[in-house]
């Protein structure tokens, strides 16, 4: 089986916050499971280097684009390593290969007449002497009323055309905007409304997709697919390859969504794979993204694909609702986040990846609150989980001097332990991790009844059999738990497998107990709940400093 998983390419506009996290961790426990199961995954993203936000940013801070895409691609680069998400390729949209790539989809869609010159109004700034990016034109959405802007209504999701907004003004001066002609290419994505239709049909009747990417997609193609604007005049991006072009660039509906493609191609050059067996019909695909970005995975990138004669459409959607921080809206303009780098700064990545898994945004919107966090991290990570690992390990130690003791796991401790593996890697499958994790750690709160009904601390002393067999199933369920929880919180099943001399992760039930306990540290460290009043105010202040 194989396995294509995409991560959306963050903005290298500014740091990440956790709703980011939130978004795209699915896809290393995508991966990681995967992995364990033997499956030939390739697992790729990167950061978004071109376009107008940066712009705006390095604007802000006068500095150059590069200054700002290279600050931030380190800095993501960076934080995805330190909370261990383990892409094959994470790299960025203005490394060469890239723009080689997408040069390359451009000109096979002209080729293939999907790819036709317009001559179109769009919205110039007089004071600043250039024609607007969709994204320095703000004004109202003309669908909702609410601000917008000049590609995607962030209220309601309609994606937009800057001429559609009223009320104008330029991002950069604040000045309202002339309308003056220029050339464009469009791609014709109207060409495509059936092909579209029946791809949703599919995904419906397969159960492939969530809820919000259905039902977003299922409006998009009811008011018909327009055909859309694929070049702009941006400050930076990749070149329009033809005469007559110059200085225009092609545009996000082409360039960023194609990224999963060209780091394919990047990653399979450098170790010598063949890309197309990720990129054909029978491969399993899962794109893991924000609700925001919901029709570039639908029906942008689906088209592109039909374009250039691919069929490895993609297969499953994974489009996360929002997380909000403290019952309301995340806010990087306001300061109103959890910063990626702060909070690795202060935390245990296991904790991090725990709580957003376990509070995943997967059919609504959830809310990261610090008390929760920290009450999470101590009740269920450091109390149940860390707990039940630590006391099996210490008293075995403590009373046969670290040699496990050699009995036969009992049978009803197999088939529960087998019916996790199934139920739980069914769940991670269709992309529903929060319930995967349920199960392992419903699991785990069943070993800490078994432990304290069996009272081993009691049987070593009367009954020495029965309580070497409750050790024996105690470090069983153990050894299962450092591969089931591998894929949610990798950095602790590591730390078991140190203890236990085990090198092997797999999916499956092992059967086998290492010999002996090599030695015990505990996996987590309980947190000082005075935290939670601390945190607080340092995220009011931050807000208030802001303002």
């Amino acid at each position: 089986m194989t396995i294509l998983i995409g991560g959306a390419w963050p903005y290298a506009n500014g740091s990440l916050h956790l709703g980011h996290v939130a978004a795209l961790l699915p896809g290393d426990i995508l991966a990681r499971y995967f992995r364990q199961k033997g499956e030939n995954v390739l697992y790729v993203s990167g950061s978004d280097c071109n376009g107008t936000p940066i712009s705006i940013r390095a604007q802000q801070e006068h500095i150059t684009v590069q200054e700002i895409a290279d600050r931030y691609h380190q800095e993501f680069h960076q934080c995805f390593l330190q909370l261990g998400f383990s892409y094959d390729l994470y790299t960025r949209t203005d490394a060469w290969h890239h723009h080689q790539s997408v040069q390359e989809i451009f000109l096979a869609l002209l080729k293939n007449q999907y790819l036709y010159k317009k001559t179109v109004e769009q919205a110039y700034c007089q004071k600043d002497n250039q024609f607007l990016p969709d994204r320095f034109v703000e004004g109202i959405c003309p669908h909702c009323k609410q601000k917008a802007r000049g590609d995607q209504c962030d209220y309601c999701s309609s994606i937009l055309d800057p001429l559609e907004l009223k009320e104008k003004r330029c991002k950069i001066c604040g000045e309202e905007p002339v309308i003056k002609q220029t050339d464009h290419f469009y791609f014709a994505f109207s060409k495509f409304q059936k092909e579209m239709e029946s791809y949703l049909k599919e995904a419906i009747d397969k159960e492939l997709w969530r809820e919000n990417a259905l039902a977003l997609t299922k409006r998009y193609l009811q008011e018909g697919l327009p055909d859309r604007a694929v070049t702009r005049d941006l400050p930076n991006g990749i070149d329009v390859p033809l005469e007559g072009f110059e200085g225009k660039k092609i545009y996000v509906w082409i360039e960023a969504v194609s990224g999963y493609l060209t780091a394919s191609i990047e990653i399979c050059k450098k170790t010598g794979l063949n890309v197309e067996d990720y990129w054909n019909d029978k491969t399993t695909s899962y794109y893991v993204h924000g609700k925001d970005n919901i029709p570039f995975h639908t029906v942008i990138w689906p088209s592109i694909l039909l374009g250039l004669g691919r069929k490895s459409l993609p297969t499953h959607i994974i489009s996360s609702e929002y997380l909000t921080l403290e019952k309301r809206k995340l806010s990087t303009s306001q300061n109103w986040a959890v910063w990626v780098p702060y909070i690795l700064q202060k935390y245990n990545p296991d904790s991090i990846r725990y709580f957003l898994t376990i509070n995943a945004p997967e059919a609504r919107d959830t809310d990261f609150s610090w008390r929760e966090f920290i009450y999470s991290h101590n009740s269920e990570l450091l109390g149940a989980y860390g707990n039940f690992v630590n006391r099996t390990l210490k008293f075995i130690q403590k009373a046969y001097n670290g040699k496990i003791p050699k009995r036969q796991v009992s049978k009803s401790i197999i088939a529960v332990t087998e019916e996790v593996y199934q139920s739980s890697g069914q769940w991670i499958e269709k992309g529903k991790v929060k319930k995967a994790l349920e199960e392992i750690f419903s699991y785990i709160r069943y070993a800490n009844r078994y432990f304290d009904q069996e009272k081993p601390w009691e049987q070593v002393k009367t009954e020495k059999v029965a309580g070497e067999i409750t050790l024996a199933n105690c470090t069983y369920i153990i050894v299962n738990l450092a591969q089931l929880l591998e894929p949610f919180v990798p950095f602790s099943t590591h730390k078991i497998r140190d203890m236990l001399g085990i090198r092997k992760v797999e999916w499956k039930q092992q059967q086998t107990l290492p010999p002996e306990i090599k030695y015990v540290i505990p996996l987590f460290e309980r947190l000082d709940v005075e935290l939670i009043e601390e945190e607080l105010q340092i995220l009011l202040e931050g807000a208030k400093n802001k303002d």
